[in-house]
């Protein structure tokens, strides 16, 4: 089976290689993703283990399809019984770029009155529609106009861990503090710091990652655990999958602090670490507080640009000020703003366009002396 899974815009590499240490087969990095191939078990295991992840989704059809009639006769000759009973609920999601059909919910539309057209000529009725909580979320790729069919084997989307007890006024998704973490180079081992934490997010996913807490664990069920195929053999292998998850936790990991002037914003964390289970030091501090790590770690942080959360140039000049201190650190920041890397002081050693929701970001990466 051919499998994509969904990535934030910039953080394909990130999950293409969390994927490969995963041991996933034929991965592969495209533009909004990563391919990989094999049985639904371990697509089942992607949904746990991946950190970086929003979606990942079950290739079933792809066709050319320069109209609207096209696309409804491609899709009613899938056999869509595999994965839908007249009993089932299904929703479809559509996205169109370069095609001759420009309208995502008239596909989206289309797509869906071919499956049930489909399905009741078979058995004299039809399945429901559930947009909220679907048995099926079917989701619909149009580029170039040729469309590819996927189903959503975790049938939501991944960054959700459960965990959030407490959000911020602009928390960074989970899935993209794990991708800036991989892409700093952390190695798991370190202290790791993050000075203006926020809601916590970069701290907790670091101290999860270290301690091998999958992500994925704190789902109650996946999408594909709704469909009509799945059958005891799967359901075995889920379980035994599950299994070996909680078995792998370790019960300590690297010293992680989080820190952040605004109270409010530490309650938050506080909250969301004790959610997680996991083990980070909150502080309520300013960033012209911030000092060197023993052994010298990571600091790895997310500074407000202005855009929905406020910021200004003296939070920026106390933010360089301070980095400038942590010699033998590596520094990954995600900017925002130039005006964060001016106030750095020196070009990154590597960085990365990334997007912070639609915000362009560049994650910032400086290495110390000796590693340059």
């Amino acid at each position: 089976m051919r499998f994509f899974a969904t990535a934030a815009k910039g953080t394909e590499p990130a999950l293409r290689d969390e994927l490969r240490e995963l041991k996933l087969f034929h991965v592969r990095a495209d533009r909004g993703g990563v391919h990989f191939e094999g049985d639904l078990a371990r697509a089942a295991y992607a949904c746990i283990w991946s950190r970086i992840a929003l979606r990942v989704l079950l290739e079933v059809a792809a066709f050319e399809s320069p109209s609207g009639d096209v696309l409804y006769e491609q899709v009613r000759k899938v056999d869509w019984n595999e994965w839908l009973t007249t009993r089932s609920t299904l929703a479809v999601r559509a996205t169109c770029r370069s095609s001759s059909l420009t309208h995502s919910q008239f596909v989206a539309q289309k797509t869906k009155d071919a499956v049930v057209d489909a399905l009741r000529d078979r058995f004299g009725t039809r399945p429901s529609v559930d947009r909220e909580d679907p048995d099926v979320l079917i989701s619909v790729h149009l580029l170039r106009d040729r469309a590819t069919l996927y189903l959503d084997v975790g049938g939501a989307s991944l960054h959700r861990r459960g965990w959030r007890a407490v959000g911020g006024e602009a928390p960074l998704r989970e899935t993209l503090a794990a991708a800036i973490l991989r892409l700093s180079g952390w190695d798991r081992e370190r202290p790791l710091v993050d000075p203006m934490c926020g809601s916590g997010t970069i701290a907790i996913e670091a101290a999860a990652w270290s301690r091998r807490i999958a992500p994925g664990l704190s789902r109650p069920f996946f999408g594909m655990e709704r469909w009509a195929s799945h059958g005891d053999a799967l359901r075995a292998a889920m379980k035994a999958l599950r299994e070996e998850a909680t078995a792998a936790k370790l019960p300590s990991g690297p010293r992680i602090l989080a820190a952040d002037s605004d109270a409010r914003a530490v309650r938050s964390a506080k909250a969301n670490a004790l959610s997680a289970g996991v083990d980070v030091a909150v502080e309520e501090r300013s960033i012209g507080e911030l000092s060197p790590l023993e052994p010298p770690g990571f600091v790895v942080t997310n500074p407000p640009y202005g855009e929905r959360l406020p910021a200004d140039t003296s939070l920026y000049a106390q933010l360089g000020e301070s980095l400038r201190r942590m010699r033998g650190h590596t520094l990954a920041v995600l900017a925002g703003t130039p005006a964060i890397g001016r106030a750095i002081g020196r070009d990154p050693d590597r960085w990365w366009l990334l997007f912070n929701g639609p915000i362009e970001c560049r994650l910032l990466l400086f290495l110390p002396e000796s590693h340059r």
